[in-house]
């Protein structure tokens, strides 16, 4: 892996040849110590990845970014949470638009990166609370890079190399998620709010369109997206009524 050029981030890196989970790993040292902010642990063969809401993320051996990131955003308030999943998504777009500068990539709410109507990274963040601040962050990150094939079957993934028939070296691209990842921590540690949820909503998946959703009790209707509300739901226009949907309450159709 060549020289980070950052501060903190990935300044401790742990590379594990194997792991059930990085997040699940983070949060172990975490239980026992106060690792270095920024410490970050990524693995080339990750067996029991997590994704949102319980799913499980698929990584094939060796062909993908499955990294953890500790971080310690105390000041941050709890009910700010969602400021945090901005800038993380954020800086996993700026990854995917460096390798991907012609074509549309995008962020779907609340953090899944796409390229068209495919998802190429997902993104679990898990905090740990004390009082009203936010004690401790575990951010997982998960990129297809090298992954052509998909043995669980997931309705729409894509990679970089089925995007660009190319291949991108990880030892490369390790160093550049940890820098964009740095760069956009320091702008939201800055109290540097609004760029960020500007940014976020400039890059939002279907925003501002049209589009089929499909609420949790399975009623399918056309909305549009609005924004973000202040803890983080979205916001959908259905018919002359703004509403507010949490993770579990609407999906998205294509």
């Amino acid at each position: 892996m060549r020289r980070l050029n950052t501060l903190f981030v990935g300044q401790t890196f742990i590379e594990l040849p194997e792991v059930d989970s990085t997040n699940s790993f983070a949060q172990a040292l975490l239980s026992k110590s106060k690792p270095a902010e920024g410490t970050v642990i990524s693995t080339s063969c990750q067996t029991a990845g997590r994704g949102q809401i319980g799913s499980h993320w698929e990584s094939e051996p060796n062909k993908n970014i499955s990294l953890s990131a500790i971080l310690y955003p105390d000041f941050l308030e709890a009910k700010e949470q969602f400021k945090l999943n901005q800038c993380i998504s954020l800086a996993v777009f700026d990854l995917v638009k460096n390798c991907l500068p012609d074509r549309p990539v995008s962020i779907k709410w609340p953090n899944d990166i796409y390229v068209g109507n495919r998802k190429i990274a997902g993104i679990l963040i898990q905090n740990s609370l004390i009082n009203t601040q936010i004690r401790s962050t575990v951010a997982g990150i998960g990129i297809n890079i090298h992954q052509t094939t998909f043995c669980t079957n997931p309705p729409n993934p894509t990679s970089l190399l089925l995007e660009t028939g190319q291949e991108h070296p990880l030892h490369d691209l390790v160093p550049q998620l940890c820098e964009h990842l740095e760069a956009r921590y320091l702008q939201l540690r800055a109290r540097k709010i609004l760029p960020l949820q500007q940014d976020y909503l400039r890059q939002l998946y279907r925003f501002g369109q049209l589009a089929n959703y499909l609420r949790s009790s399975g009623e399918t209707f056309q909305g549009t997206i609005q924004g973000i509300d202040e803890t983080g739901r979205l916001k959908v226009q259905v018919g002359s009524e703004i509403e507010c949907f949490d993770l579990k309450e609407i999906r998205f159709e294509v």
